[in-house]
């Protein structure tokens, strides 16, 4: 029998079936905007905070499109600028997980909620205290989901604040539903959730797997490495603006010592030729040996925490000061920046220390650093493992109802490509 309860809304209507809700566990979340406004200002804040050292001046040839616009004065949009191609701890954002030119480093401070919110029985929030508060869950027996409806969000926050994956647009606000990222006919998990399912799976097992203390960080020397009478390494260019504070033969010799003990797939693809059959773990490995390879203790894995959040998004932010997307930056920069460290090259100029992994002391050093990265990097872990299991429940979970009938209290949907076009030419 259908009951009416009423929910009192800042931008949206007031009248919710409740019995339609909750017979099938269908799942629509309101926030405030005084609540999603501040949690969207204080991700992109720490965003600010983590990038700043590696931004380029506004000046700077990459921002040559910002100028030709005369952009300038004060806008969110303007206090962004590209990052530096040449600081090599920041460099890797760009090569790597493709944050290029001024978009890439806005694509992070973009803000999206966390489906999490849908756990619990919470209708609608209005202040953050009630996020911390509500400890009732939703019955997991007879919930579906849906998502999360951000009362009074406009086009233009598309521009700055908000992303556009994964939301519909109505004239009093927009919902983020992960159920979006599909047509309905194709909402097939064992064929759209593959790459989810895969990266659940590299989770897991990196938790799960013993830890490898010995590697010392020499892939950046494996991929420097250059025995006599073999052609310079293809891996060289990537920091070749930078001085290396060794010799070619102080190289040579570290990698020649007892050889590499890798088990990063991606890292072992920019080994100089010469250096990959002395790995021990194999001189040519795919997505397959990934899954058996990859260990909490391996740097590399860490700075791919970041990478596997990005693949979530834009599921993966929350309302705590650090969330995350945060944490996993912050983690994978400190990552990075012992990998150059223990590097062979002199990243002095970048405000990057030393640690000469070719004596015992160095390594001794490393493997210090290595066991306090894999210790942060743990409940990293746990939480991305619980924000993938969340999303392939909440994307791929049968939707009995069409998601339009369940959002006329919204008002009429806006046109998706409208917006598209202000994300879009947004600098």
């Amino acid at each position: 029998m259908l009951q009416l309860f009423s929910i009192q809304l800042m931008r949206v209507a007031t009248m919710v079936l409740m019995a339609s809700s909750l017979s099938s566990g269908l799942r629509i979340v309101s926030l405030s905007q005084n609540v999603w406004r501040s949690a969207a200002a204080r991700h992109q804040q720490n965003i600010k905070d983590l990038l700043e050292p590696g931004l380029t001046p506004l000046d700077h040839q990459l921002n040559s499109g910002h100028l030709r616009q005369g952009g300038g004065g004060g806008s969110v949009a303007h206090d962004w600028t590209a990052l530096d191609p040449k600081n090599p701890v920041y460099n890797f954002l760009i090569e790597y997980y493709g944050l290029k030119g001024m978009r890439g480093p806005r694509k992070l401070a973009k803000w999206s909620p966390n489906m999490s919110l849908l756990f619990s029985k919470l209708e609608r929030i209005e202040h953050e205290e009630e996020l911390s508060s509500s400890t009732e869950q939703v019955d997991p027996l007879v919930r579906n989901f849906d998502g999360v409806f951000l009362e009074g969000a406009i086009e233009s926050d598309f521009a700055n604040i908000l992303m556009l994956r994964g939301t519909e647009i109505y004239d009093k606000g927009v919902l983020f539903a992960p159920s979006n990222l599909y047509p309905n006919e194709k909402k097939n998990r064992s064929e759209h959730g593959l790459g989810f399912e895969w990266y659940l799976q590299l989770l897991k097992n990196t938790l799960n797997a013993s830890p490898i203390l010995h590697c010392h960080g020499l892939h950046e020397w494996a991929m420097q490495y250059q025995p006599e009478g073999s052609p310079p390494p293809p891996s060289a260019k990537y920091q070749g603006h930078l001085p290396l504070r060794v010799p070619q033969s102080v190289i040579n010799e570290a990698v020649e010592r007892r050889g590499v003990s890798c088990t990063h797939v991606d890292a072992l693809r920019f080994f100089a030729p010469a250096a990959s059959p002395l790995n021990h773990y194999g001189s040519g490995l795919g997505r397959s040996d990934q899954l058996r390879l990859e260990q909490p203790a391996c740097v590399h894995a860490q700075m791919d925490l970041l990478k596997i959040c990005l693949k979530l998004r834009p599921f993966v932010a929350d309302f705590t000061p650090n969330n995350l997307l945060v944490d996993a930056l912050r983690l994978s920069l400190a990552a990075r920046r012992l990998d150059v460290a223990a590097s062979p090259y002199d990243a002095k100029e970048y405000g990057v220390g030393v640690v000469q992994i070719e004596t015992s002391e160095g390594r001794a050093i490393y493997r210090q650093e290595q066991i306090a990265l894999m210790e942060q990097a743990e409940p990293i872990r746990q939480r991305l493992i619980q924000a993938y299991e969340t999303f392939l429940e909440v994307a791929f979970e049968k939707q009995d109802q069409s998601l339009d009938s369940r959002v006329l209290q919204f008002g009429s949907k806006k046109n998706q490509d409208t917006v598209r076009n202000i994300a879009s030419k947004s600098p």
